[in-house]
C-alpha cells in the first residue's frame, strides 16, 4: 500500500477513533457550568458521562454483526448521522435528565465509528503491520485528550458550555464527509450473515473461545478502566481538591496526554527488536508497580499537584505501550469476524470503563485517593488475566 494512501486511510480511521474520546473529553471542564445552568450539582452531570459510557459499550455490540452483514460503510454512515442529530438535540436541553438520555444516544451513534476504524485496520493491513497502524491511530486519538479539555475550556469560557456540542456535531459532519469521499470499503458485504439473535450470539461466542481474544481483549479493557477512573475523576481532583481554573485543567489534560502519545509511538520502534506479547507483559508489570506506589502515597497523604501528575503520566505512559500490542493480538486471529472481534472488544473496554466511573463516583468527593485505588485493581487484575490466558494459549498451541 503506498505510503501517502496509508497515511491518509490511517488519518481517516484515527479521526474517527478520536470521535468518541473527544465526546468525553470536551465537555469536562463544563461540569461546573453545566451543573448551574440546569439546576443541579456536578455528581449529577457526571451522570452524563456514566451514561456515554454504557451507551458507547452497549452501541458497540449492535453495530459488530451490523458491519459484518452490510460492510463497513453503511453502518458508519447510520451511527455518524445519530451523533450529529443528538449533538444537535443537546444544544436545547434544559434539564439534567435531558442531557443524560441525549448523552446516551450521543455514544450509540458514536461509537459506529470507533467499531469500524478498528475493523477497518484489520482488514486493510496485515497482521505484521496492525500494531505499528495501531500506533499510529493512537498518535491521532491521542492529541484529544490534548486539545479537547484545552479547546472545550476556552469555548465554555467564551460561548457557554453548549457551544461543545455544536463543535462536536460539526466535527462529526466533516468525518461523515470524508468517509463518503475518501473512505475505501474493505469488506464485502455478506447477505447470508444472519442478524437473529442466535446466529449473532453464536458469532460472538466463537470470538470469545479464542484464547487470544479474551486474554488481550481483557488486558487492554482492564487497563483501559484505569484510563477511564482518571478521566470521570480528574475534574474533582484538579479543579476542587488542586484548586486548579478550568482552562488550567484542559492544559494538565494536554500535557498528561503527551506521555501516552510519546510511549505509543515509541512502542513503534521497539517492536523492531521485542515482540507485541513481551512489551504487553513488562508494561503490564511496570504500570502495576507505579499505580500501587500512586495508591500508597495517596493513603499516605504524600501527594500534591505535582506528584499526582507525574503518577498518572507513568500510569499512561505504560497504556501507550499496552493498548496497540493487546489490540492487535487480540484481532489477530479473527477475518471473517473482525466486525464482531472489534465490538467486543470496544464494548469490554466501554462497560468497564462504566464501571470504573461508577466505582470513583460511589466515593467521597475530596480525597484522591480512590482514582489510584481503581487504577491498581485494574493494572493487577489486567496482569492475573495476561498470566492465566497465556496459559491457555500456550495449551491451543500444543
Amino acid at each position: 500500500m503506498a505510503n501517502s494512501k496509508s497515511f491518509r486511510l490511517i488519518l481517516i480511521l484515527g479521526c474517527l477513533a478520536a470521535l468518541a474520546p473527544f465526546s468525553i473529553d470536551m465537555y469536562l471542564p463544563g461540569f461546573k457550568a453545566i451543573a448551574k445552568d440546569l439546576k443541579t450539582d456536578v455528581p449529577n452531570v457526571s451522570l452524563s458521562l456514566a451514561t456515554f459510557f454504557i451507551g458507547i459499550s452497549a452501541g458497540q455490540l449492535l453495530y459488530g454483526p451490523l458491519l459484518d452483514k452490510f460492510g463497513r460503510k453503511k453502518p458508519l454512515y447510520f451511527g455518524l448521522s445519530l451523533f450529529i442529530l443528538s449533538s444537535v438535540s443537546c444544544l436545547f436541553v434544559n434539564k439534567i435528565d435531558q442531557l443524560i438520555v441525549l448523552r446516551f444516544i450521543q455514544a450509540v451513534g458514536c461509537c459506529s465509528a470507533s467499531v469500524a476504524a478498528i475493523a477497518m485496520v484489520r482488514d486493510l493491513f496485515t497482521v505484521e503491520e496492525s500494531p505499528k497502524v495501531f500506533a499510529s491511530l493512537m498518535l491521532v486519538i491521542a492529541v484529544s485528550p490534548m486539545l479537547a479539555p484545552t479547546a472545550g475550556g476556552y469555548l465554555i469560557a467564551a460561548l457557554g458550555w453548549k457551544s461543545v456540542f455544536l463543535f462536536l456535531g460539526l466535527m462529526a459532519i466533516v468525518m461523515l464527509l470524508a468517509s463518503i469521499w475518501s473512505l475505501p470499503e474493505s469488506y464485502k458485504p455478506d447477505p447470508s450473515y444472519s442478524l437473529k439473535p442466535k446466529p449473532i450470539l453464536n458469532n460472538f461466542l466463537i470470538v470469545l473461545k479464542e484464547p487470544s481474544f479474551y486474554t488481550y481483549a481483557l488486558v487492554s479493557a482492564i487497563t483501559f478502566s484505569g484510563l477511564f477512573a482518571y478521566v470521570s475523576s480528574s475534574p474533582v481532583v484538579f479543579m476542587d481538591i488542586y484548586k486548579v481554573t478550568e482552562t488550567g485543567y484542559g492544559w494538565i489534560f494536554a500535557l498528561l496526554s503527551v506521555f501516552f502519545i510519546g510511549f505509543s509511538q515509541v512502542n513503534s520502534y521497539i517492536l523492531r527488536w521485542f515482540t507485541s506479547k513481551k512489551i504487553v507483559f513488562w508494561a503490564l508489570l511496570a504500570q502495576c508497580i507505579f499505580s500501587i506506589l500512586f495508591l500508597l502515597a495517596a493513603i499516605s497523604n504524600l501527594l500534591n499537584l505535582y506528584t499526582t501528575i507525574a503518577f498518572i503520566a507513568l500510569f499512561l505512559g505504560c497504556l501507550g505501550f499496552i493498548n496497540p500490542n493487546a489490540s492487535a493480538l487480540s484481532l489477530a486471529p479473527f477475518s471473517k469476524n473482525a466486525g464482531s472481534a472489534s465490538a467486543l472488544m470496544g464494548a469490554l473496554q466501554m462497560g468497564l470503563g462504566a464501571l470504573a466511573s461508577a466505582a470513583i463516583s460511589m466515593f467521597a468527593a475530596d480525597v484522591v485517593w480512590p482514582m489510584p485505588a481503581v487504577m491498581t485493581v485494574a493494572a493487577l487484575t489486567a496482569l492475573a488475566c495476561l498470566i492465566v490466558g497465556s496459559i491457555k494459549i500456550k495449551a491451543k498451541i500444543n
